[in-house]
């Protein structure tokens, strides 16, 4: 998708969509939110917190709540985003008719509310455990050199070359990628490294 720096190519960008998008363009700038591209889409924000943004797609276009997880949702309007995104709730629509303007503002209105109140869903940070492999435990504990060049490396690569060596199924599989990460872990180098420098 062409890369857009206003709203106002943005809405030249989806043009099958321009009408209804301004409408709702409308609504939003009734409060006291500001408007910036983020993520090449409009994004209203409140003291730096992100609100809501406007997003148009092929066959549909909405409002996306960045914390829509606390809307109340009385008129049942909200769709969940998708599956990973806990706090990201959806108002889709289909056409212009579709949307009430009332509706759209007093969620708009809650959204802001909500963010004034400090109500967002805070990201929880993962596990920094690593389970490691037997087979990986064993050799390092035999390798000491290894082991200690291994505890270096940050949990991301241990985490790489943990799923390298499960992920083989067999013994002498998993052997001879014992045998190949050896030197790549006494260099601190990931198993994946010279993919991301490309």
């Amino acid at each position: 998708m062409k890369k857009v720096s206003s709203v106002e190519e943005y809405l030249e960008v989806h043009a099958h969509f321009s009408k209804e998008l301004k409408l709702l363009r409308n609504i939003i700038l009734k409060t006291d939110l500001e408007e910036s591209i983020k993520w090449n889409a409009p994004v209203y924000s409140w003291q730096g917190k992100n609100i809501l943004g406007l997003g148009a797609f092929k066959h549909h276009f909405g409002i996306w709540f960045f914390n829509g997880v606390f809307l109340r949702d009385e008129q049942n309007l909200l769709e969940i985003a998708q599956e990973k995104t806990k706090a990201l709730r959806q108002m889709r629509f289909e056409s212009g008719r579709d949307i009430h303007k009332d509706a759209v503002l007093s969620y708009v209105k809650e959204a802001i509310n909500n963010q004034k109140e400090g109500k967002e869903l805070q990201p929880v940070k993962k596990e920094n455990t690593i389970q490691l492999p037997k087979e990986l435990k064993d050799y390092l504990n035999s390798h000491k050199e290894m082991k200690l060049a291994f505890k270096k490396l940050t949990p991301g690569k241990q985490r790489e070359y943990c799923e390298f060596i499960d992920s083989a199924k067999r013994d002498t599989t998993k052997s001879t990628r014992l045998k190949k990460i050896h030197p790549m872990v006494l260099e601190g180098i990931g198993l994946h490294d010279k993919y991301k420098n490309c």
